[in-house]
């Protein structure tokens, strides 16, 4: 039997049974003691396949990516994880580098790891659209806290007491823009790694797969970044 290893994995995945089992298949297990899959329903698809192939399923209690990741990151905390990451259940987040994500919180040196996407090698599994508005969000989140970003990522990792410090509240697209803002703000070390972004298999994009989707996100993350970044207490709406 494998020791402990601390870190659970939480994959939202609304709508991913086209995705989800290449997802789990690739997922390093020896690195994880857990992972679980957050759907939107009981009656999602994505929810059998995951099952199937050895994941726990999560319904989160309300709509949004941020309620998604909440629901798992509770789940997480529970059981007593000391380090939580996450990653989309569409397959564009490579699971092998899960490694890459966790190494700098393993050896001390971040609080939070940031998977920045690295399109070298599929430069088009990010559509314009999308990269025009990531740079937009990453620059206001620059301009308003003074913490340089490439990328505001689904795919990271975060010490669990840290991300308890943050009291997130955000159960909107603009969760990430919310953990990054407030975490430069505590004072948190963060720290960005390449990892190689991919296709997603099936389906499309909730956000990045039409231009109307990414106008409506980047407008709500532009929102998060201001609201965040001003905010004279970091506490939460919801009760976190």
């Amino acid at each position: 039997m494998s020791r402990p290893t601390g870190v659970v994995l939480v994959i939202p995945a609304w709508n991913e049974a086209e995705a989800i089992g290449a997802v789990l298949d690739e997922v390093p297990r020896h690195l994880v003691d857990d992972v679980l899959v957050v759907v939107g329903s009981d009656g999602d698809p994505t929810r059998s396949v995951a099952q199937a192939h050895g994941a726990r399923v999560l319904v989160q209690g309300s709509r949004g990516y941020g309620a998604a990741c909440w629901t798992g990151a509770e789940a997480a905390l529970a059981q007593g994880a000391e380090t939580i990451a996450f990653m989309d259940g569409d397959y564009a987040d490579p699971p092998a580098d899960l490694a890459t994500i966790l190494a700098p919180i393993q050896h001390g040196q971040a609080d939070l790891v940031l998977g920045c996407r690295d399109l070298r090698r599929f430069p088009d599994a990010l559509p314009p659209h999308a990269k025009l508005g990531n740079a937009l969000v990453c620059l206001l989140v620059r301009l308003l806290v003074r913490t340089r970003l490439s990328d505001l990522p689904s795919y990271k990792a975060i010490r669990a007491d840290a991300l308890l410090q943050l009291n997130m509240c955000e159960m909107t697209y603009g969760w990430t823009v919310e953990m990054v803002v407030k975490a430069s703000r505590v004072g948190l070390r963060i720290e960005e790694v390449p990892v190689t972004y991919r296709p997603r298999r099936g389906g499309q994009s909730k956000v990045g797969g039409s231009l109307r989707g990414s106008l409506v996100a980047a407008y709500t993350l532009l929102g998060c970044a201001v609201t965040y970044a001003t905010r004279s207490e970091l506490s939460s709406a919801s009760g976190h």
